[in-house]
């Protein structure tokens, strides 16, 4: 039996696979386990962003080890992230349900700013905060996350796509350095953090912190180099890179301090780190251990402790797009009340953890409108998918884009894009329902002995007789809607009784 506060992170990078396992005790961790692995998953990229088959083997050997040491854990003390090249790849749809399966756990890929908003939390816990501004630079191995904050939450959240392995791979096959590869690299990385330079000056910064694995290894070089000196600093990185040039590669400079599992991509990081520091004119950088898992584990805190960051990013997009919060809240009820009619028999886990979906996509499904009326439930899918949700996983915006997508309109399109899934189905048509009945944005009770039933392939609805001739519009839309899940071989029959 697995103690309720023994919790697990598994971080998907780039670069390496990590499994951490701890104790929460009041909110301080105490590490259990840790596993980690150099699975170079970004190596497998082919030009046309193609996994090639000996990473994804990799992969998966790794994801059956960290599988067997799970065993045995709930699935709500297990969170599992993955970063930029589970975002890139363009064969990863192949991929995630053979690695859910090693694993034994789902898998969420989380965006760019997503991930950087988690390791500002890791970051965050581990120098508490004093009122002065930090700016959070993570090199990974695909990706570079840039953060500025000066409380619990972040002001700023950027990631870029540049990161260890892929600018090792780039500008440094085989390890190889020249002044003229190394110029290169950190000119590219220059211009791609230009993009963000502007911004990040403008809120400005009083000190700069370095996490993960790059940021370390530059630390642990500079210390053996510099004894006297504390962190990163420009100078140091220099003198380095005249080292690797020097000796023509990484593996020749035997640089003291480094690593062997870190020589492979040492030079990218240290090529985007140079370009950090030319481009934002950082002088200096500190080092924490503190990294993505981290993050991770305070975010499942905090899930446990019912101070999810997705319901404050729900508010927020209320608040962005100008959501009536009565009404929003009326079809939320209501969907919750046909959902939990439908879903009766399921189980309890699986029943709970949709209606906190549906109930997401109720409170946001008219954020559209603050674009157009017109459609203007595909302008809130849209938002839901694209836009930048810090808390959720890009799965978890694309199920509250589907379901927002179908709350009204032609229900023909769903048919291919709920693709059979029982329970998507039925927080569908729960929306759907309570959207309509919903429609004149006052309070609203169902009359007593309503039923709502799945059978068959075939929804029934039993209301009232009195109640819908009183109601001829919510009638008539309700036919309309029967007449739109016919088209697509579901039967949605409204019993009068």
């Amino acid at each position: 039996m697995i103690p309720d506060n023994m919790l697990a992170t598994v971080d998907l990078g780039s670069n390496s696979f990590r499994l951490q396992i701890c104790q929460n005790h009041n909110g301080q961790l105490q590490i259990i386990d840790s596993i980690k692995e150099m699975v170079r998953f970004a190596a497998g990229l082919d030009q046309r962003k193609m996994l090639d088959e000996a990473s994804q083997e990799r992969a998966l050997a790794c994801l059956a080890k960290f599988g067997e040491r799970l065993r045995g854990f709930p699935p709500e003390q297990v969170r599992t992230v993955a970063t930029n090249t589970f975002r890139v790849a363009k064969n990863i749809d192949q991929f995630i349900p053979k690695a859910e399966a090693a694993l034994g756990f789902p898998i969420e890929v989380i965006a760019g700013r997503e991930e950087a908003r988690l390791i500002y939390t890791g970051v965050v816990h581990t120098l508490p905060p004093n009122g002065d501004k930090m700016l959070v630079v993570d090199i990974g191995g695909g990706s570079t996350e840039f953060v500025i904050g000066s409380d619990l939450q972040p002001t700023v959240t950027e990631s870029l796509n540049l990161g260890c392995v892929t600018y090792s791979m780039r500008f440094f096959p085989k390890s190889k350095v020249s002044a003229e590869s190394f110029r290169t690299a950190v000119t590219a990385a220059r211009s791609e953090i230009q993009r963000i330079g502007k911004i990040l000056k403008l809120n400005g910064w009083d000190f700069a912190v370095g996490t993960s694995g790059s940021a370390r290894a530059i630390r642990d070089v500079t210390a053996a180099l510099f004894p006297e000196q504390d962190g990163i600093t420009l100078e140091a990185m220099q003198h380095i890179a005249r080292r690797l040039i020097g000796a023509g590669s990484t593996k020749k400079a035997r640089l003291e301090g480094l690593k062997a599992d870190r020589i492979e991509v040492f030079a990218g990081g240290l090529a985007v780190m140079t370009a950090v520091f030319e481009e934002l004119g950082i002088r200096s950088m500190t080092v924490t251990d503190a990294a993505l898992r981290d993050g991770v584990f305070y975010d499942l805190i905090g899930r446990q402790l019912n101070e999810d960051m997705r319901d404050q990013t729900i508010a927020r997009f209320q608040q962005r797009y100008h959501v009536g919060p009565n009404q929003a809240e009326r079809v939320a009820a209501l969907a919750e009340q046909f959902f939990a009619m439908l879903s009766a028999k399921e189980e309890p886990k699986t029943r709970s953890h949709w209606q906190q979906y549906l109930r997401w996509a109720a409170l946001v499904h008219e954020i559209g409108i603050d674009i157009a009326h017109t459609a203007y439930h595909k302008h809130s899918a849209y938002i839901l998918e694209q836009a930048d949700m810090p808390g959720f996983s890009r799965k978890e915006q694309r199920i509250l884009s589907l379901l927002v997508l179908g709350h009204r309109g032609d229900v023909r399109k769903l048919a291919e894009l709920l693709n059979g899934n029982r329970m998507l189905w039925f927080a569908t048509l729960s929306l759907r329902l309570a959207a309509l009945f919903c429609r004149g944005r006052l309070p609203l009770a169902l009359p007593d002995g309503t039923t709502l039933d799945y059978k068959q392939r075939r929804y029934t609805l039993s209301i009232n007789r009195r109640w819908l001739d009183d109601n001829p519009l919510t009638a008539g839309a309700l036919a309309d809607d029967a007449a739109q899940w016919q088209k697509i071989g579901l039967n949605f029959e409204i019993v009068a009784k």
